[in-house]
């Protein structure tokens, strides 16, 4: 059995390089989750997917539409984990900044984060469960930082498959159970 982590196409809209406020942190926000995607070919490593699950924001359906070619089912627990920012409105910070201080929330489990990692760790889990009842070659288009928990998860299940860091855009990284 095979399990196909697959990033979404990347996203045209860039990264702020200037200060940013906790404000306009979340409209960029929502701007790259309603960008425009840069569409490429998808090696598919000579694999026949029989299932393919997507994360059901638009980014990811669009690429998992340009994946697969059968049923798709979308889920929200694909999704990637909002930024929920913790400084004042009108605090200006770099953006890499900003996001330093909400990953320390976020692993800190800051009231300020909506969803604690043990509550995506169950939401990445739940998934999992429904991506391994049927014992096929699967493909699972997602999120970068919904793939990196995704592969821990799939090693404690006994899967083996590359590491990475940041995953890339449009490529299929391969787990095979052992």
């Amino acid at each position: 059995m095979k399990i196909g982590l697959l990033r979404h196409y990347k996203v045209t809209l860039g990264y702020p390089n200037k200060m940013v406020s906790s404000s306009e942190l979340l409209e960029w926000q929502k701007e790259y989750d309603e960008s425009e995607i840069e569409e490429t070919e998808i090696d598919l490593c000579k694999v026949t997917w029989k299932r393919c699950y997507s994360s059901d924001l638009p980014r990811a359906t669009r690429t998992a539409q340009g994946a697969f070619d059968g049923k798709i089912v979308y889920l929200e627990g694909l999704r990637e984990m909002s930024i929920y920012p913790i400084a004042g409105s009108d605090f200006r910070l770099p953006l890499w900044f900003h996001i330093f201080l909400i990953r320390v929330a976020w692993l800190l489990g800051h009231k300020s984060q909506k969803e604690s990692k043990k509550e995506v760790l169950k939401r990445i889990n739940r998934v999992l469960d429904q991506v391994l009842e049927h014992d096929e070659d699967v493909l699972v288009v997602g999120h970068g930082g919904i793939m990196m928990f995704m592969r821990k998860e799939l090693v404690k299940r006994g899967f083996s498959g590359p590491k990475f860091n940041r995953p890339e855009n449009a490529k299929i990284y391969i787990f095979e159970k052992q």
